[in-house]
């Protein structure tokens, strides 16, 4: 049983030691419950229940602390999906729900399985989401002040539990004063991939990740015998062809971890019940 995740760049914000450190203990935080919470819960749950708590924390943009966009509203996106049955299901552009990965988890059970803007609002009002603001002070302020923090904020979990079985879930709150309507790669398989080999969670600039098709090639490359350090090299080297910005996370089938960014530095945590690391 294995948990990895992310919470974007750390670039992205506020670069003082005092943020830095205010993130590493919060993952670790957020990798030890979902860890806890993974030995009596499938990964699938894991997955949903971990990138929640990261949507939960301010510190990330995702769920509450999301960035505005260029017309002073947020728009969230997030999705999930299961390695046994290879479903995904996401929101993409959804507004006013605390935590929009449970949003995704709903639309699993549905055949249209992804929705986006006032329909993804709709269904999650039908299905007892609560209206919610995930408006912070700082975020209005960043965009009252037009400052673009480069928009690479994204949060993300992959889990093997003890049945061998893989999930992933994204979570983003958008790069930050885009044009309404921008789609990330929070909610397609550029960005958030899985099936029984390896699943993967990508954090980045979403154009570059969907061009890459950066989660869909590194599982779909373990699948046919690579392993997961040599489906990493090999795309991220075709990322690097075009300076591509761009994280990734990931488990094989084998409890196999790993993770590697385009550029310094993506933050995140792993737990496997003894080992218990961090960005530095």
């Amino acid at each position: 049983m294995k948990v990895i995740i992310h919470g974007g760049f750390f670039s992205e914000s506020d670069q003082s030691h005092e943020v830095k450190a205010a993130k590493q203990e919060s993952l670790k935080n957020i990798a030890k419950q979902a860890f806890e919470f993974l030995q009596t819960h499938s990964a699938f749950d894991t997955a949903a229940f971990a990138v929640s708590l990261l949507e939960n924390d301010e510190l990330y943009n995702a769920g509450i602390g999301s960035q505005i966009q260029s017309d002073g509203i947020i728009r969230m996106s997030a999705a999930i999906m299961d390695g046994e049955t290879q479903k995904m299901s996401g929101v993409i552009n959804i507004q006013d729900v605390k935590n929009p990965v449970f949003v995704a988890k709903e639309l699993m059970k549905e055949d249209d399985r992804v929705l986006g803007g006032s329909g993804a609002k709709k269904y999650a009002s039908t299905h007892g989401f609560e209206n919610f603001s995930t408006e912070i002070p700082k975020r209005r302020k960043e965009y009252e002040e037009k400052l673009n923090n480069g928009g690479k904020g994204t949060v993300g979990c992959v889990v093997l539990d003890k049945d061998g079985k893989l999930a992933v879930a994204t979570s983003t709150g958008g790069k930050g004063f885009e044009i309404p309507g921008r789609i990330s790669d929070s909610a397609t398989v550029a960005g958030n991939y899985a099936n029984s080999f390896c699943a993967v969670s990508c954090t980045g600039v979403g154009e570059d990740i969907v061009s890459n098709a950066t989660a869909a090639k590194i599982v779909t490359r373990v699948t046919d015998g690579m392993s997961l350090g040599e489906a990493f090299d090999k795309t991220f080297k075709e990322l690097k062809t075009f300076d591509g910005f761009a994280g990734a996370i990931a488990i094989d089938q084998h409890g196999n971890l790993y993770h590697q960014d385009s550029h310094p530095t993506m933050v995140f945590a792993s737990f496997d019940g003894e080992n218990l690391k961090t960005f530095h």
